[in-house]
């Protein structure tokens, strides 16, 4: 019995060391990657100078289209979630800009902001979307998108058919007539749009 115990003891003290020894392994593999593991937080209203809102939304274009192409977003987590709170602070702060008072770059970045930011952010904006596309300073296209994704967002089908989700096209609604959907945003059929990522379209 007291032998039983002392092998039970021994193996208690081996699984304690490799439990301590994997623990050990894995903080120093945390430690050294931790840039790779960003918790960037909620999106929030920060201070901006709206007599400077051209230059940072033109930085904030250049820096979201930059993120993009590296395909590295968790490497620029924090840089891509500084880019949303810019967005939504000069909506909040200055107000929702227009091409009266920026250039269409910097609409467009106001659009990939909110685009790329959380479902909640893209609903609480998306009227002023609404809006700046019936003046003229965003795009139809920019609208169906963004309405898709909302869409998406829900769990519902997309109108547009503009959304991927693992390497399939999401689930679209009345997919027969898609295409003079498409037609009126000034968006290319959606036979084309999709080669983009080498889905062939099915409408059935």
């Amino acid at each position: 019995m007291e032998y039983d115990t002392k092998i039970e003891m021994k193996i208690k003290k081996i699984v304690f060391s490799i439990l301590t020894a994997l623990v050990l392994i894995i903080s120093i593999f945390l430690y050294m990657n931790r840039d790779k593991f960003v918790y960037v937080g909620s999106v929030d209203i920060i201070e901006v100078d709206c007599s400077k809102k051209n230059q940072i939304l033109s930085e904030v274009l250049e820096s979201d289209q930059r993120i993009r192409k590296s395909n590295e977003l968790i490497k620029y987590a924090k840089e891509d979630h500084r880019n949303q709170e810019l967005v939504i602070s000069i909506i909040e702060k200055c107000g929702m800009p227009t091409l009266k008072e920026v250039g269409q770059k910097q609409m467009d970045a106001i659009w990939l902001g909110l685009q790329h930011s959380t479902k909640e952010i893209r609903k609480k904006y998306f009227p002023q979307i609404e809006k700046a596309v019936e003046n003229g300073d965003l795009s139809k296209q920019q609208y169906a998108l963004m309405k898709d994704r909302m869409l998406m967002d829900e769990g519902t089908p997309q109108i547009y058919g503009s959304q991927i989700e693992n390497g399939k096209l999401y689930k679209l609604e009345n997919p027969e007539t898609v295409n003079e959907r498409r037609k009126e945003m000034g968006m290319e059929p959606i036979e084309d749009y999709l080669k983009n990522f080498n889905i062939q379209f099915n409408p059935n």
